[in-house]
């Protein structure tokens, strides 16, 4: 959440229109210099990357290079000396007698930062490095009291909860189902939800891949995703790291309406390093706020051409999977309660407009359609262009991902409360239905559930088909005594 500070009559906290609003008393205020500003927010705020990298991009080294020679054992000087350096790649003079206890970069109390174990020591300026990612990406997750709650969701609990109520056998059996709603609502998400082959792909390689081999962040396992998403039916001449530039968007009346302008091609590959050493250096932390950074964190890359959104829900479960927090082969169909709920899809357009529309507001004008059209080596033709790289970057690099994390633990939370309890208590009474049924006649599993299936169809009436495969249900009292069978079966609690 953005803070405002600002002076006042008495010390005090309020949250307003989004912003925390910090009212501090007049003797706290901070002297008119860069340096007292800069400390004052070191100290008392939250700090903001893409704040400081913009600010550093104005006013150059000169004011951090004479505070640092003032104060050469001030934990803050040294920060931000640090801090400079880390977000311009441009270094400073670290003063001869510079000393003091080594002090952390950022305020873990305040944002997600590297594991402790995961923290780099810099004797130049004395400082431990334990910012997340790399200058190139480095999500920011405030530490608010709503990401503290979503980061505690305990994803293994729940589920230990359901294998407990359900059993895990049917959980897992309950799981290729899943797996296969979680391909079909990726497509709805997208408005693709018509193409069964491209559904039973997706859905075969989540149920192949996730949580298996490469973490799909390099050229060449994204490479190799993508192709098993996207198949061999494209336009697509080259898999892996996009080669052109890419705007999300609709077309509306024939004209383009651009939502989110991604990064452009030749920074993908070290923003996708920056999400990959995230993952790296919070091992042991929120195996829901890392699934959220990565899945996110992706899509606003956006590095592929084609098949980012399929990529960032796989990451999802995939992370998810490699925590630990969710067992080998079960699927949570988070895409299927973002598509169930109107509330739910609002919400994930909502978190997405969260970093796009600051993005847009502030280089919508260097955006155009040039009149002739460009072929570009990965076999996209666009005349789309862009002009604001250097005005986006900061964005880019440094998205504020906390309502992200919000958001993905109320669907974590909702699909294993809800879909998979609903689903796994929709199995018990099929298998009970199952077991019914053959009390009357006796018939192997798959036309058992032929049969079952065509009395959901068909409202109990027996159809003229149904009756033409197996010919004992046309016997007087058969099919009424199967169908009362059934009715009991899924009347029965749980």
């Amino acid at each position: 959440m953005p803070v405002l500070s600002q002076v006042g009559g008495r010390r005090s906290t309020e949250v307003k229109e989004g912003f925390r609003l910090e009212t501090y008393l007049e003797i706290m205020r901070p002297a008119d210099l860069p340096a007292a500003h800069l400390q004052f927010h070191l100290r008392h705020e939250v700090p903001h990357l893409e704040f400081l990298a913009r600010l550093f991009q104005r006013t150059g080294p000169d004011f951090i290079q004479e505070w640092v020679a003032a104060e050469p054992t001030g934990q803050y000087a040294r920060r931000a000396a640090f801090l400079y350096e880390w977000l311009t790649a441009r270094e400073l003079a670290p003063p001869e007698n510079l000393g003091g206890n080594y002090v952390d970069a950022i305020d873990l109390t305040k944002l997600v930062a590297a594991s402790p174990d995961r923290a780099v020591k810099v004797r130049r300026w004395r400082v431990n490095d334990n910012l997340p990612g790399t200058r190139h990406f480095c999500p920011i997750v405030a530490k608010t009291n709503a990401v503290q709650d979503a980061s505690a969701l305990n994803v293994p609990d729940l589920f230990a909860g359901l294998a407990g109520e359900f059993g895990e056998d049917l959980l897992i059996r309950a799981a290729v189902w899943m797996t296969l709603r979680e391909s079909r609502a990726s497509f709805a998400i997208e408005g693709e939800a018509d193409r069964g082959d491209r559904v039973q792909r997706f859905a075969d390689v989540m149920a192949r891949r996730t949580g298996h081999g490469e973490l799909p962040l390099s050229d060449a396992a994204l490479a190799e995703l993508q192709r098993d998403i996207l198949g061999d039916r494209t336009t697509i001449t080259h898999f892996g790291l996009r080669q052109s530039p890419v705007f999300v968007g609709e077309t509306v009346r024939y004209q383009e309406v651009v939502h989110y302008v991604a990064p452009p091609a030749e920074d993908v590959a070290a923003m996708l390093d920056g999400l990959r050493a995230f993952l790296e250096r919070t091992q042991g932390q929120s195996s829901v706020m890392r699934s959220a950074v990565a899945a996110f964190g992706l899509v606003y890359i956006h590095p592929l051409a084609d098949g980012n959104g399929r990529v960032h829900r796989f990451l999802i479960n995939d992370v998810l999977r490699r925590d630990g927090a969710v067992p080998d082969p079960v699927i949570l169909p988070v895409s299927a309660v973002i598509t169930d709920n109107a509330v739910e899809r609002r919400g994930y357009d909502q978190v997405l407009d969260s970093v796009s529309q600051p993005l847009m507001q502030a280089v919508r004008k260097h955006v155009s359609f040039e009149p002739v059209q460009t072929t570009w080596p990965d076999g996209v033709v666009s005349n789309f262009a862009f002009g604001g790289a250097e005005q986006a970057r900061p964005l880019w690099r440094y998205p504020d991902l906390a309502p992200h994390v919000v958001f993905l633990a109320n669907i974590v939370a909702r699909t294993l409360t809800e879909q998979m309890r609903e689903e796994s208590r929709y199995l018990r009474r099929h298998g009970r239905a199952r077991a019914a049924l053959k009390e009357v006649v006796e018939m192997p599993d798959h036309q058992a559930d032929r049969v079952l299936r065509s009395i959901e169809q068909h409202r109990g009436e027996l159809s003229n088909v149904l009756a033409k495969e197996i010919p004992i249900l046309r016997r007087p009292g058969i099919w009424d005594e199967i169908v009362e069978a059934v009715s009991q079966a899924f009347q029965g609690i749980g």
